[in-house]
């Protein structure tokens, strides 16, 4: 294992190019790596934070997010290893550490000891990409959300995100924030829902994109409309319609104990394609 920080300084706009050239290996995997260095110009008042790379003869090997989320791209595990190295010593920041398995548990390994307790771990979660026809019909009442529709969806995407990730967005103070991430993926285009009768039945959002690849987040069904067919048949048309407007090609990532949610997406034509980890602080 490497344990020196050679070869690792922070990415600027001048090294966009060669990062593009990096995340355009794994196109998909990597969309939200290149979707915030496509809108940050690698900038780190716009980055939130920073970008390493990791060079090897003049040449981007791999690099790592470190922002909110601290994301290894392109990175073996030696990679990895290294970054967390680099990491170690600052005062975390982090609220999340996702990327790929073998990449994730590396980094883990060389800063776990310094980083104090993860509130949750989470080492299987397969990453699917819709590489096949649906076998259900797109819903045909699934539609973009418009501002209008605020005050009902709102509560539905606080629903999914403490359901998903244990605790609510609104807590700390943190309500006029997630309210402003909901306004924005509406104004985007990237939020979809099926609405009746004044209640989402069903929700979906693109969480980033590039011109090559779109990912899924927040599908959420209510508890009482579960089993109805209206995850896979809702993600059937948000496809479609992503397909259609937003990036060619289509992926998300799923705990591997969520059984019901991984049957909709194989029934929407999604398989599995790598093996992602999320450790959460």
């Amino acid at each position: 294992m490497l344990t020196t920080r050679q070869g690792i300084r922070p990415l600027h706009a001048g090294d966009l190019s060669a990062f593009l050239e990096l995340t355009g290996q794994d196109p998909v995997v990597n969309v939200f790596a290149e979707y915030r260095a496509r809108t940050t110009n690698l900038e780190p008042r716009w980055l939130g934070g920073e970008i390493w790379g990791r060079w090897d003869g003049g040449d981007l090997v791999a690099a790592c997010h470190v922002g909110a989320n601290l994301v290894p791209i392109q990175a073996t595990q030696e990679d990895a290893y290294a970054f967390g190295e680099r990491a170690r010593n600052r005062v975390r920041t982090v609220s999340t550490i996702v990327g790929r398995q073998p990449a994730v548990r590396s980094l883990w390994s060389s800063i776990s000891d310094s980083w104090g307790t993860p509130r949750d771990e989470r080492w299987e979660q397969p990453h699917l990409e819709q590489q096949l026809q649906s076998l259900v019909e797109p819903d045909p009442f699934v539609r973009r959300t418009v501002r209008a529709d605020m005050e009902v969806l709102y509560p539905a995407c606080v629903a999914m995100y403490t359901e998903e990730v244990g605790i609510s967005p609104e807590t700390g103070g943190g309500r006029d924030l997630y309210r402003a991430r909901v306004l924005q993926l509406i104004s985007r285009g990237w939020s979809f829902a099926r609405i009746e009768d004044g209640e989402v039945v069903f929700k979906a959002e693109v969480a980033c994109a590039t011109p090559g690849a779109a990912q899924i987040q927040g599908v959420w069904v209510p508890e009482h409309r579960r089993g109805e067919g209206l995850a896979a048949r809702g993600m059937a048309a948000v496809c479609d319609i992503v397909r259609r407007e937003i990036a060619p090609r289509i992926s998300l990532y799923v705990n591997e104990w969520n059984a019901p949610a991984r049957r909709a997406y194989e029934r929407a034509g999604f398989l599995e394609t790598a093996r992602f980890s999320t450790i959460m602080f």
